[in-house]
């Protein structure tokens, strides 16, 4: 077995979800197996799954990645907000794969490389390269990935910062052009509205997941701009969604939407999370 260098060591292994690989599959296996879907009308090229730790929004990411179960992809892009401050407009991690509890997952380089050049080609800005980074948006979505998918993939990892539209869809435009030759699965990761009141933030989580639905990614940056609705990955769906256009999608259909009080019991203030697939 080759042994990768450079890992970007996980600073949420064991806190986020857990770091015993064991117990950490038998936990995602079993939202998986949790997850029951209505019929999906079409093939899957990508899903929108939630970020939170697993304990949270583990049931409904299960539900995006159940749609996915099986299934067998070289090339993974997940798309993600980037928290922390950073003045780049887009970034990607430095490092030569992710490191979770169930193993490497190594990032595509010749992928990442042809889109940065696109990117910089289309917009004159770089793709900025990060090392250890803290963002636990993109990890989160790792390990459901490594244990829905029947086989070992590469990942092309971006960290989305800028909420112009004309900058997100020169990103989702050239990410297309990029893997358009790929057997490729696209992940846009997000939570919804924050600390509200558990009926008002169902309002508001409805009103972005039916923009989702509407496959509209124009529609999720108005309604997180405004106030409509709110996803702090607002950013990186509308990359999905226009990348997933571009590339022949049709349809996005919602799975599942929970809240932190499902599992804290808390109604006062809680955390939104959405589940949907985008299909072709």
């Amino acid at each position: 077995m080759s042994v990768i260098p450079d890992l970007r060591p996980s600073p949420i292994a064991g806190a986020w979800y857990a770091g015993n690989p064991d117990v950490l599959r038998k936990q995602v296996n079993d939202y998986l197996d949790e997850a029951v879907l209505p019929p999906l009308q079409g093939e899957v090229l990508g899903v929108i799954a939630p970020h939170a730790g697993h304990r949270y929004s583990g049931r409904t990411a299960g539900h995006a990645f159940r749609a996915v179960r099986g299934a067998s992809f070289d090339l993974v892009v997940i798309a993600s907000p980037m928290h922390a401050f950073h003045p780049a407009s887009l970034l990607t991690s430095s490092h030569a794969a992710y490191a979770t509890p169930l193993g490497a997952v190594e990032i595509d380089q010749a992928a990442l490389k042809t889109f940065a050049q696109k990117y910089a080609d289309s917009t004159g800005l770089p793709l900025t390269s990060i090392s250890r980074d803290p963002e636990h948006s993109l990890e989160i979505e790792l390990p459901f990935l490594q244990c829905a998918l029947v086989n070992a993939f590469q990942l092309l990892p971006l960290m989305v910062r800028t909420h112009d539209a004309r900058n997100l869809k020169q990103i989702g435009l050239c990410l297309a052009d990029t893997i358009r030759d790929h057997n490729v699965l696209l992940v846009a990761s997000t939570d919804l509205s924050h600390f509200y009141p558990e009926p008002l933030a169902n309002e508001l989580d409805r009103k972005i997941m039916d923009q989702f639905e509407t496959f509209s990614p124009e529609g999720v940056l108005h309604a997180d701009a405004s106030g409509k609705g709110f996803a702090c990955g607002a950013g990186a769906v509308a990359v999905i969604l226009w990348a997933a256009q571009e590339l022949g999608a049709q349809r996005v259909q919602n799975l599942h939407h929970s809240t932190s009080a499902d599992e804290t019991g808390d109604t006062s203030s809680v955390v939104g999370y959405g589940a949907a697939v985008i299909l072709k």
